[in-house]
């Protein structure tokens, strides 16, 4: 086994490829293009390919019970079904802040949906990190960034990991049964090149993140220490994912945005999805649970 070889599975050319997701029921990886409007799905391998577009930017697509999966479009929190193309809004959030819109998110072992809210200028600190419970009980659980991101919880369920992406660090919180967040800190700092964006936890409780405008996946010990380093053949890594029969394939959305036509034409797969394997599996991505 070829550990930390990165192929790319599908060179989309992607304009903001993030939030990739392994849905455990119907062994199929899930993607969007933010910047595209576009929610994309694809085989371990990256064969039977769809992609479907929704009417607005979309940062994250996560599967709920039911088949259906549950969508952040600035503002608001969709409903989006595969079989009609049809959203359905379960929440509308942030009305005060027409600039903002939704970007990375998460599900708890409880169901809950985490995600987070950022000005889409990527100039003012009016982004939010929320929890959404499966009652539609809303809660902002966090405040005043720019960019956030990678929202993920440690195996044990008593760390969450949320990213600061323009301060460069991923903060570490204490997380109790009910949901609350205390004892918030710095779990790391990235003094090199790039910026961290998404985020993921494996069964070890090591968090790996990609580095946007770094070119390479990062994977930090639960204590902070800088453990293994992946080079990826492009510069912006959006975020990565575990899945595949064992969990043990990572799958990495990359992005286009803000690279000029001398670096797309140095970086010919920019923008597409990327996998490897790993020796340690990652935990079971979970699905919200609807009311």
């Amino acid at each position: 086994m070829n550990l930390y070889q990165p192929e790319c599975i599908w060179s989309l050319g992607a304009t903001l490829g993030e939030g990739p997701v392994w849905h455990p029921e119907d062994k199929t990886l899930y993607f969007v293009d933010i910047k595209q409007r576009a929610i994309h799905r694809c085989a371990e391998d990256g064969s039977r390919r769809q992609s479907w577009t929704v009417p607005d930017e979309v940062g994250f697509a996560l599967p709920m019970h039911g088949g259906d999966f549950v969508c952040g479009l600035p503002g608001r929190i969709e409903r989006f079904s595969f079989k009609t193309g049809e959203l359905t809004t379960i929440q509308e959030l942030e009305s005060d802040l027409p600039g903002n819109r939704l970007n990375d998110g998460y599900i708890d072992r409880h169901g809950a949906l985490w995600f987070g809210s950022m000005d889409n200028a990527e100039v003012a600190p009016s982004g939010s990190l929320y929890r959404m419970s499966e009652n539609r009980r809303l809660l902002r659980m966090d405040s005043g960034y720019v960019i956030t991101n990678g929202p993920c919880v440690s195996p044990d369920g008593r760390t969450f990991y949320h990213t600061d992406t323009l301060e460069k660090t991923i903060y570490a919180f204490d997380l109790d049964e009910n949901g609350d967040l205390s004892n918030k800190r710095v779990f790391v700092r990235i003094e090199d090149g790039g910026y961290p964006d998404g985020t993921a936890v494996d069964a070890d409780g090591a968090l790996w993140v990609g580095l946007f405008a770094g070119g390479r996946i990062e994977r930090y010990a639960a204590s902070g220490q800088l453990l293994d380093t992946v080079t990826m053949p492009c510069s912006n890594i959006t975020k990565v994912a575990f899945g595949g029969e064992d969990l043990r394939t990572v799958f990495v959305t990359t992005a286009r945005k803000g690279l000029s036509e001398e670096e797309l034409s140095r970086e010919p797969l920019a923008g597409g999805v990327f996998s490897f394997r790993v020796a340690t599996p990652g935990q079971l991505q979970h699905l919200y649970l609807p009311e």
